[in-house]
């Protein structure tokens, strides 16, 4: 595989089939347990990605993190819209095959049926404040990781993932832990209803977050 824009669908897909599948079909955030199983499903599948694919497209598979690139000069603008398209896709891929298997026999789930994002009522600022510092601190590290002279190197993939983990343990009894754009459009449009409903805090709070991560990278 050669092609960056293929490459970050198939990741991005990866990640939605993986992370948003271990709450479909472990119970849901329900206990400690499976909170942890969630949250290291999400990590895990960006580090294997981040090797995977991360030396075709540098492994973004999140338009906040894109945006971020974007806005740090590391890449065209062209390039990142082709990105976050690409990425968009691909989550609607790793969604319908949720779908598919939660609708093809009787499979016991947790508290989701889709791993859509989602808050309680009355929590709207609480959500936005989440959501937008914790993808603050995510693309972050992804930046400061990557750079190509101060950064992490071979070990980036690994900080970024296990960065992943520890996000999602504090925030998923908050909003499920969204982060990523992406990842909250495909969900949000299988189940419609309340996730639909909110699915803008979950695409304005993580690309305002990755906006001010890239203007604190390059102050």
């Amino acid at each position: 595989m050669k092609n960056k824009y293929i490459a970050e669908a198939l990741g991005t897909m990866v990640l939605v089939l993986l992370g948003c599948g271990a709450a479909v079909f472990n119970g849901g955030a329900t206990s400690v347990a499976a909170v942890l199983t969630i949250a290291f499903a999400f990590g895990l599948s960006v580090v294997a990605m981040a090797y995977a694919i991360g030396p075709i497209s540098g492994c973004h598979i999140n338009p906040a993190i894109t945006l971020g690139v974007w806005l740090s000069g590391r890449m065209k603008g062209s390039e990142a819209c082709g990105y976050m398209l690409a990425q968009v896709i691909g989550a609607l891929a790793g969604s319908a095959i949720i779908w598919a298997i939660v609708n093809s026999g009787s499979i016991t789930l947790g508290a989701t049926a889709t791993g859509a994002n989602s808050y309680a009522e009355g929590n709207l600022v609480p959500a936005l404040i989440a959501e937008t510092v914790f993808s603050f601190i995510f693309v972050f590290v992804v930046l400061r990781t990557t750079d190509t002279e101060n950064g992490a190197g071979q070990f980036a993939g690994l900080a970024i993932g296990l960065t992943l983990v520890l996000i999602h343990i504090v925030c998923i009894p908050l909003t499920g832990t969204s982060v990523n754009p992406a990842r909250s459009i495909a969900p949000a449009l299988f189940e419609g209803g309340t996730a639909l409903a909110q699915l803008w805090v979950f695409i304005v709070a993580p690309l305002l977050g990755g906006a001010l991560a890239a203007l604190a990278v390059k102050r």
